[in-house]
Order: structure tokens, then sequence, then C-alpha cells
């Protein structure tokens, strides 16, 4: 036998004599490391809806089923689920449903068509993000929506639709505070609300006086009578923006002296039209 067909013998001898020592380590591992998981957990996965869209705080339905086997979430999270499938997991479980505050999504800007200043005809990439890199999109408000609808596009839920004035409509029966909107607005003009908070300030841009309403017809011009009309801490004006700062359900007279109507009480859903 000539040495290199030796040495090639001996390399294959000692990977196999490794391969079976570490699969015998892995094999008695398994079997005494193993963590057993709750079979009710699959059982539970079944139950919830599957859409996996994290507005419990969980990445998704099998995760959510494992946080609630060791008591981490209540079913009331699952904001997608019906209430009698709530009432059914917490029956399966023998726990309390809970309760949690409804959430929906708000748009913090109200220049739908006709109220922004165009600067240009915006021809490029039909989104919003294509817009953004474009100096806005020709708006000359580089604060506020586009209207070019990617939050109706990642709307999982069919929660939201554009109006006739390019502006997204949160229908609130329909939103489970998923976050999906939040994340897909590049100008991070989305964000999710109490629904019983019905005073919405509906701008976010950082400029003030003249030279906001310059360029949008209903921007915020930072007069601040809002916050005098409204009780002592409930809004607070930060960077030329009121913001609020208590929920409360009676101060729609923080609304009435709004010269531009940047701060509105809304009953339901925004910008119905």
């Amino acid at each position: 036998m000539s040495a290199e067909l030796y040495s090639l013998l001996q390399s294959g001898l000692l990977m196999a004599g490794l391969a079976v020592v570490f699969g015998s380590i892995l094999a008695i591992a398994f079997r005494y490391l193993k963590v057993e998981e709750d079979p009710r957990i699959d059982q539970l996965e079944e139950m919830l809806p599957g859409n996996n869209c994290g507005a419990c705080g969980s990445p998704g339905c099998r995760a959510f089923a494992e946080g609630l086997t060791v008591g981490s979430f209540r079913p009331a999270q699952c904001t997608v689920s019906s209430s009698d499938n709530i009432d059914r997991i917490a029956h399966f479980l023998g726990v309390d449903a809970g309760s949690i505050v409804k959430q929906v999504a708000r748009l913090h800007c109200a220049g739908g068509k006709g109220l922004v200043k165009e600067l240009a005809q915006y021809r490029g990439m039909t989104t919003c993000r294509g817009a953004v890199i474009v100096n806005g999109g020709g708006r000359a408000c580089v604060y506020g929506c586009l209207g070019l609808a990617d939050c109706e596009r990642a709307c999982s839920f069919g929660a939201i639709r554009m109006n006739t004035a390019g502006l997204p409509v949160v229908d609130t029966d329909l939103c489970t505070a998923c976050g999906d909107c939040v994340d897909v607005c590049p100008l991070h003009l989305f964000h999710l609300e109490p629904l019983a908070q019905k005073l919405v300030v509906q701008c976010s841009s950082p400029l003030t006086g003249s030279l906001a309403t310059s360029i949008c017809a209903v921007a915020c011009d930072a007069c601040g009578r809002c916050v005098s009309d409204a009780e002592p801490g409930v809004l607070e004006m930060v960077s030329g923006l009121p913001v609020i700062r208590k929920a409360d359900e009676t101060q729609v007279n923080a609304t009435y002296r709004c010269p531009t109507g940047a701060i509105q009480w809304v009953a339901k859903d925004q910008f119905p039209v």
C-alpha cells in the first residue's frame, strides 16, 4: 500500500470516527435536553385567524399561541378575532379573555388634492416611497401625504381606501391596528391611536404661520388657540404643532377656533368623502 493511499484511508477513518462521536453526542443531547412543547399550542394556532399581522404584539399567530399558554398574552389581544372566537379561546384555556383598548390608524395630514400647492407634475414611480425620492412628488409640502396609496396596498384587511381627494380613509370597523400602514408610510404620517380619542391633529408640518398656510390651506399655523381652549394638560405645542398629552372625550372645544381646520373632532372615519 502506497503512502498516499494509506494517508487517504487514515483520514477517512478519522472523519468517520468523528462523525460517530458527534452524532452520538447530539443524540444524547436531544434525548435528555429537549424541551417538551405544550400540545395546546397547535390547537390554539388553529383557533387563531392565521393572519400573522403582529397586531397582538407578537411576530405571528404561532408566537401568540405560545404566549397564551404561559400567560404572556390575553385572548382579547388578538384584535383580528371575533368576540365569539376570543371567548372560545378563553374557555379552552380556562382564563379570563381580558380586554384591550380599541386602536385604529389615524393619518396626521389633511392635505388632499387642491389644498396643497403643486410645484411640478409628478410622473415617476407610482408609489409614495418612489415619490419621496423625487422631492416629494412635486408637492410644495414635503411633510404631507402623497396620495399614491402605499398604505392601501399594504393593508391586508381591506381597511384603507383612497378617497376622491387622494387621502386614505381608514375604516375603523375593519382596522385591527396591525401597524402595516404605519410601517409602509415613508413620511411616518400614520399613528395608532385609541378609537375613543376623537381629537386628531391632521398636520405634520413643522412650518408655522403664513409660511405653512401658503403651502397648504389646511396646515397648522401654530397659533396655539387649540391649546388655550382645551383643558390644561390636554394639548401642548411642540415644534409648532399641537400634541395630545391626555386623551379626553370632551375636548371638542379645542377645535372651534382653529383657523385652518388642522385639528378635528373625528366621530368615526377620517376624510369620509
